[in-house]
């Protein structure tokens, strides 16, 4: 936890923070629909499709993307120059990485040890959202402190072609146990370690290899935007990048088509290539125009990123526990009878309470470093 100013990054850019914060509220509004009956575009597509809530996660994989080239750039120049070591910098890409695995793991005991779970250990499930994220940062961390930048997007392109031979050589898209990466996770982790709701695990160790490869593109685009060291963007050039991976990714849909679960090639180059620009358009209406006033809500969010999806993780089980989800659910259905619109309201309601902690943390100067 930190107290000071963490906009202290010359290079950092407003618009990156408001976008993160975007992301976040986004996650925290899907995540906490009520009820059993749910707008179709806050539910992830059932296998093939993207909807709304499908750009979510890809979008904040691609923001740690550019957060990394923010983070490194100087240190890694340094490095190459001779003047700085390595090994420290290894040790917190390391230190941070096994940090966020270990609380992805610990969210999920939290949430059976107050639900009275029994088996913790037998039933734990060692895959989701954070340690995705952490697995994505430290490697792809580690690849741009290592390797020269004109080799990123070799690498990048490497790994999604490599995967794309996987996904049609071994039952890639196949919504079945038969599917190559329930073979892969259950062979590491068991299944009784997985998740269990769907044909596979959406976090799983095959997914890993498109997603490292998301957030390389995601350094890339950051390196795009802040390389030059004028104050100019290269929005323009960033607005076709960004037109190019969409249209890579329409015509990659026709083999491969776009799956979040798989966290397929053509998945990658279609939120990444939406992500960019979005990123773009609001480096321009922010950070060039200085048109903010709008956005000082999802600002603070994206300050209090990681940190506030932690607590929105860990509420839910505390609300059910002390009955607040039941009384407040159930006043919402009562008056409400559609229950699309019920369930949205009551995730409206939770990213009001998100809101106010992120407010308070925010107005305190307390940053959670994670």
């Amino acid at each position: 936890m930190n107290k000071d100013n963490s906009n202290t990054n010359s290079k950092r850019l407003v618009s990156l923070d408001v976008l993160r914060g975007l992301t976040v509220f986004g996650m925290i509004l899907v995540n906490n629909g009520a009820g059993k009956e749910h707008f179709e575009a806050l539910k992830h597509s059932a296998w093939n499709g993207l909807t709304p809530c499908d750009l979510v996660f890809p979008f904040f994989l691609f923001i740690v993307g550019v957060s990394i080239y923010i983070s490194l750039s100087k240190r890694k120049a340094a490095i190459e120059s001779g003047a700085a070591s390595s090994l420290p910098t290894l040790k917190k890409i390391l230190y941070r990485t096994a940090l966020l695995f270990i609380i992805g793991i610990a969210l999920h005991a939290w949430d059976m040890l107050l639900k009275g779970q029994e088996n913790l250990l037998a039933n734990l499930r060692l895959t989701s959202v954070l340690q995705r994220i952490a697995l994505s940062y430290g490697i792809a961390s580690i690849i741009f402190l290592y390797v020269k930048p004109r080799y990123l997007w070799a690498i990048a392109l490497a790994l999604l072609g490599g995967y794309s031979y996987l996904l049609l050589a071994y039952n890639g898209y196949e919504p079945s146990d038969a599917n190559f990466a329930n073979t892969v996770d259950r062979a590491v982790f068991g299944a009784e370690h997985l998740y269990r709701k769907g044909p596979i695990d959406p976090e799983g160790i095959p997914g890993l290899i498109s997603s490292v490869a998301h957030t390389i593109i995601g350094v890339l685009v950051g390196m795009l935007l802040l390389g030059k060291k004028d104050k100019k963007r290269p929005v323009t050039l960033a607005f076709i990048v960004s037109a190019v991976m969409i249209g890579v990714a329409c015509l990659l849909s026709i083999w491969l088509p776009i799956n979040k679960r798989v966290w397929s090639p053509s998945y990658v180059f279609i939120t990444c290539g939406l992500a960019t620009a979005l990123l773009t358009l609001l480096t321009i209406v922010i950070d060039e125009k200085g048109h903010d006033k709008w956005c000082k809500l999802f600002q603070i969010f994206g300050l209090n990123a990681l940190g506030l999806y932690v607590i929105s993780e860990m509420l839910p089980a505390i609300f059910g526990l002390a009955g607040i989800y039941d009384a407040v659910w159930g006043a919402i259905s009562s008056s409400i009878s559609y229950p699309c619109l019920a369930s949205l309201c009551y995730a409206l309601s939770f990213c009001a309470v998100m809101s106010i902690i992120a407010w308070l943390l925010w107005r305190f100067k307390i940053f959670i470093k994670l």
